[in-house]
């Protein structure tokens, strides 16, 4: 195993294990429901938006290690940015996970390319994109149910 894949393995566990932004947002004005059926994975994104930037975001929820770190780091990457540019990574992070990408995206998503393994075990990316799709809905003040079906 490369240097590189131990690596964001530790960060995975490390993000799994010790959770950021975890519990309840006392201050949201957005909310949405996340679930995975194929493994029972399941969340709430909450979002604080204030003109059209996301100034705090936490999660709640249970699921396996990829999902839960996914949801970690997430938040922390989006915390004090635009809505339009977490919608940006959104689909710069789904792209990464689904197909072959260039090291340029990759590089733009800092500490969330450490998911880019993800695209090799199919049935992983929607456990790594639970949340991403929650935060999508949060955002569209959708409220109810985001799946990853």
């Amino acid at each position: 195993m490369s240097d590189l894949r131990e690596l964001y393995q530790e960060v995975i566990l490390d993000h799994h294990k010790r959770p950021r932004n975890f519990g309840p947002l006392a201050e949201a004005n957005g909310h949405a429901e996340g679930r995975n059926p194929l493994c029972g994975d399941y969340l709430t994104v909450q979002v604080d938006v204030e003109g059209g930037v996301i100034k705090g975001v936490a999660f709640e929820g249970a699921g396996c290690a990829i999902s839960r770190a996914s949801a970690s780091l997430m938040t922390d990457a989006v915390k004090g940015r635009p809505v339009e540019e977490a919608e940006r990574m959104f689909a710069e992070f789904h792209r990464m996970v689904t197909s072959g990408v260039e090291d340029a995206v990759e590089e733009s998503l800092g500490k969330l390319a450490v998911f880019c393994g993800v695209r090799e075990f199919p049935s992983r990316v929607k456990c790594a994109s639970l949340a991403w799709h929650t935060l999508h809905a949060a955002l569209e003040a959708k409220g109810g149910t985001a799946s990853t079906e």
